[in-house]
């Protein structure tokens, strides 16, 4: 009661310096919000009309009309045959690019490649990466040069020792430089003026206990490229260009 008294007391007395004012006033309104948030509003649905609910069905509604193409019979598509003549070089190349075995465990040695004229051993293991050691491996022994070969050479040679169960593959020629190949040319070599060896696309090899007859048809169906038989000098010459075949001496 007496705080009612006081508080009434305290709103007649004027205010003073001394004394602030504690007269309760009624705040102000800052903005006509219903004014300003009205564009905001989410307008009301408007009551669709027949026709658009009719072109609304139109669109949504699946389409049963048919062709005469749709009412005929279709035919499956012929099934390609894989061809069996790169089977034996892509098993091949499987097993060259399979994963290699953790360590400690015991390697699959495909063959080892030797190379005649400067007494090289390279051996071909299974998931080992084997394409630059291979390039350099038949770098021309006569300049010591190199080049980036074909590595579909290693997939040849991979496959005929897996024809043959071959642990040896003994190289002749692989990459032969212009300059060696000049000079084989004028001491009367059967070299070609544009060989293969120059390309890097080649490369002369035989299997040590297969008879050379038996080592040139597997490489001639094959089917990669060219294949020169040469009974003479004992060896089969494979490249990766035209498929062609012809015999030397």
């Amino acid at each position: 009661m007496y705080a009612v008294i006081a508080l009434l007391f305290a709103s007649a007395t004027p205010a003073t310096a001394e004394q602030p004012d504690y007269r309760i006033f009624p705040a102000q309104p800052l903005a006509a919000l219903s004014d300003e948030r009205a564009s905001h509003f989410v307008p009301p649905l408007r009551e669709r009309s027949k026709k658009e609910i009719w072109r609304l069905d139109k669109a949504w509604r699946p389409s049963v009309h048919l062709r005469d193409a749709d009412l005929s019979p279709k035919r499956k598509p012929a099934m390609s045959r894989p061809k069996t003549t790169h089977t034996a070089t892509s098993e091949a190349e499987a097993r060259l690019a399979d994963a290699l075995e953790p360590v400690g465990t015991r390697v699959h040695l495909i063959t080892t490649l030797f190379n005649i004229w400067n007494r090289e051993a390279l051996a071909l293991i299974a998931g080992q990466p084997y394409k630059h050691r291979f390039q350099l491996f038949l770098r021309d022994h006569y300049t010591k040069q190199s080049t980036q070969s074909d590595t579909r050479l290693a997939s040849i040679l991979a496959a005929a020792a897996l024809k043959f169960h071959a642990p040896r593959i003994d190289i002749v020629s692989g990459f032969r430089s212009p300059k060696y190949n000049l000079m084989l040319r004028k001491k009367g070599h059967q070299v070609a003026r544009e060989s293969q060896h120059m390309q890097g696309t080649a490369v002369d090899f035989r299997v040590r206990g297969v008879e050379l007859d038996t080592l040139r048809e597997f490489v001639r169906g094959l089917h990669v490229g060219g294949v020169g038989y040469y009974p003479r000098t004992r060896f089969i010459h494979a490249d990766t260009g035209k498929v062609r075949y012809w015999q030397g001496s």
